[in-house]
C-alpha cells in the first residue's frame, strides 16, 4: 500500500502531506513559514482579543492554528479537484471569502470608506467626495448587528432586499478609542431618526412625516410611501456632519452664530450663508459659477436676483463685481420682510417636532446636550426636548398620565441619562437637515471620522473635462482641526 504522508517533488525532497497522521507527525511536517505566518496572526488576534475585552474569543485560537499548521479539517481539500475548471472556480470562490472575511473585520474595526451624498458640509466637504472614515479614534462599536453583508450599509444593490438578519442583536459596547469626540470635529454616524423608515419616501424623516401627513395616511398608502420597517442602531443610514455641541453643555444659535455656554464660537473657515445676490441686470456666467464652486442645482436666480450659498469668500468676491449692486444676509428678518423668498427653511419644524418653542433654523434654543451620568428635572415644558432620548434611545417606557410623568410606570420628576450626546450641524448652515432638525445623536450612533478625501468627482462635468478633482485627491477631511 501507498504511503499517503509522503510526496516525492521533482527535486527528490519529502513533501509533507498535512491531512494526515496524528498531532505531533501533522506538526514536526509544518515548514517554517507557515510557522511564522500562524505567530503573525495569532499575536494579532491575541491582541484583538485584548482590545476586545472578552478572553472567550481566545477558544478560537486552536482553530487558527488548525488552518494554518494542524489542518484536521481539510480547508484546502480543493486542491485535489482533478478538473481544472472546477479547481479555478474553488479557487476564486477561496479568495473571494478570504477578501470578505477581511474586509468585514476592517470595516468593522479599523475604517471604511463613506461617499458625501449632498452639500450640508459644503465647502469643507464636496458632493462627491469619497472619503476615508476612521474608526480607531472614537474605538469601534462591536457590530450589534453581527450578520450583515460587509459591503453594504442596510440594502443589498439589484436584489433591493435587506443586506443584514435581524437576530441576534448586541449590546451597545465601544472599544477603547484614542479620544473622544471634541468640538469641530466632522463625526460619521447612524441617522438618529432612522429608527423607523418608510422605504419609498426617506426624506424627510418617517417622524416628520408622521407629524406633516399623519401616521394613517403613512402606513396606508404604500404606492406612495412603501413598507415601514424597523432597522437596528449600526444598520441605520450614515450621514457626516460637524459636532457643536458637547455633552453637558448649552446650546443656542443667535442670528446664525453658535453660542456654547453663553459663549459664541468661532465659524469653520468655509461655513456657508444663504444670500441674495442683486445685479444690474448683468446675469452671472457659468464660468463665474464653475469658478465660486457653486454646483448646477444650487444656481438659483433669474439674471437680476439670485439667491446663492455663498461663504465670505465668495461674498467678497462678488460684491467686488461693479455690476452687483447688493449682497444680502437671508436671516429671519429678510424672511420677514419679503412674503416669497427663493426658499425658507423655516417652513420644516425644528426638533422637537410637533412642540413650538418659538425656534428657527437661524435663532434656535438654549437648549442643554444631555451627558451620560447628569440628571435633568423633568416637566411637562421640556419633556418634549428629551423624551425621545429616554424612550427611543435609552430603552424606556414613558408616558404622561393625569399630569404625571412616568418612566418604566413610575411617576417621576428626574431623569439620569445612561448616554453621551451630541449636537451636529452642516457647515452649509442654510442648507443643511441636521440636529436643529432631527435632535441629538446618542453616542452609540457615533461611527468614525473622517481623516482624508480618498478621490472627488464633480457631477456637473464628465469625467475627462473636469469630473475628477484632482486638487482633493488625499485632501485633509477636516482643514478646519
Amino acid at each position: 500500500m501507498a504511503d499517503t504522508t509522503k510526496k516525492v517533488d521533482k527535486n527528490n525532497k519529502l513533501e509533507y502531506n498535512p491531512q494526515t497522521g496524528n498531532l505531533r507527525e501533522r506538526l514536526a511536517r509544518v515548514k517554517g513559514t507557515r510557522w511564522a505566518r500562524f505567530g503573525i496572526v495569532a499575536a494579532i488576534y491575541v491582541g484583538w482579543t485584548v482590545w476586545m475585552g472578552n478572553p472567550w474569543l481566545l477558544l478560537a485560537l486552536p482553530l487558527l492554528a488548525d488552518i494554518y499548521l494542524t489542518q484536521f479539517i481539510p480547508w484546502t481539500a480543493w486542491k485535489g479537484i482533478k478538473n481544472p475548471a472546477l479547481r479555478t472556480v474553488m479557487s476564486w470562490i477561496d479568495a473571494i471569502v478570504y477578501a470578505l472575511v477581511l474586509v468585514y473585520f476592517l470595516f468593522l474595526f479599523v475604517g471604511q470608506n463613506y461617499q458625501i451624498p449632498s452639500s450640508s458640509l459644503e465647502k469643507t466637504l464636496l458632493t462627491g467626495d469619497f472619503l476615508w472614515v476612521n474608526k480607531v479614534v472614537y474605538g469601534p462599536r462591536v457590530p450589534q448587528t453581527p450578520l450583515h453583508f460587509p459591503l453594504a450599509q442596510n440594502t443589498l444593490p439589484f436584489f433591493n432586499c435587506k443586506s443584514y438578519i435581524d437576530k441576534p442583536q448586541l449590546p451597545y459596547h465601544r472599544l477603547k478609542g484614542l479620544r473622544k469626540v471634541e468640538s469641530g470635529d466632522i463625526v460619521v454616524f447612524n441617522f438618529p431618526a432612522g429608527d423607523t423608515v418608510a422605504l419609498k419616501v426617506q426624506n424627510p424623516d418617517y417622524y416628520t412625516l408622521i407629524h406633516d401627513k399623519g401616521r394613517e395616511a403613512v402606513w396606508n398608502n404604500k404606492e406612495v410611501y412603501g413598507d415601514v420597517i424597523y432597522r437596528p442602531v449600526d444598520r441605520r443610514e450614515n450621514y457626516v456632519k460637524r459636532c457643536v455641541g458637547l455633552p453637558g453643555q448649552w446650546l443656542q444659535i443667535v442670528n446664525g452664530v453658535i453660542y456654547i455656554d453663553g459663549k459664541p464660537q468661532q465659524q469653520p473657515e468655509n461655513v456657508q450663508f444663504r444670500y441674495v445676490v442683486m445685479t444690474d441686470g448683468t446675469p452671472i456666467s457659468p464660468e463665474l459659477f464653475d469658478q465660486l464652486g457653486i454646483s448646477q442645482e444650487d444656481r438659483i436666480g433669474n439674471g437680476q436676483v439670485y439667491e446663492l450659498l455663498l461663504t465670505q469668500a465668495m461674498k467678497q468676491q462678488l460684491e467686488a463685481l461693479p455690476w452687483v449692486k447688493q449682497v444680502v444676509r437671508e436671516d429671519d428678518q429678510f424672511l420677514r420682510d419679503n412674503n416669497e423668498p427663493f426658499y425658507n427653511y423655516d417652513c420644516m419644524a425644528t426638533y422637537p417636532v410637533g412642540h413650538d418653542y418659538g425656534w428657527t433654523h437661524q435663532n434656535y434654543g438654549p437648549l442643554w446636550i444631555p451627558k451620560k451620568g447628569m440628571a435633568v428635572d423633568l416637566t411637562m415644558e421640556n419633556l418634549p426636548k428629551y423624551e425621545r432620548c429616554i424612550r427611543n434611545y435609552e430603552g424606556n417606557t414613558l408616558e404622561v398620565r393625569d399630569g404625571e410623568i412616568l418612566i418604566n410606570g413610575k411617576p417621576t420628576t428626574r431623569y439620569t441619562f445612561k448616554m453621551d450626546y451630541y449636537w451636529m450641524m452642516g457647515d452649509n448652515r442654510d442648507n443643511s437637515l441636521d440636529s436643529r432638525y432631527w435632535g441629538f445623536v446618542p453616542e452609540d450612533h457615533i461611527v468614525g471620522t473622517p481623516m482624508v478625501v480618498l478621490i472627488s468627482f464633480d457631477k456637473d462635468h464628465s469625467l475627462f473635462h473636469g469630473g475628477i478633482r484632482w486638487n482633493r485627491i488625499f485632501h485633509t477631511a477636516n482643514p478646519d482641526k
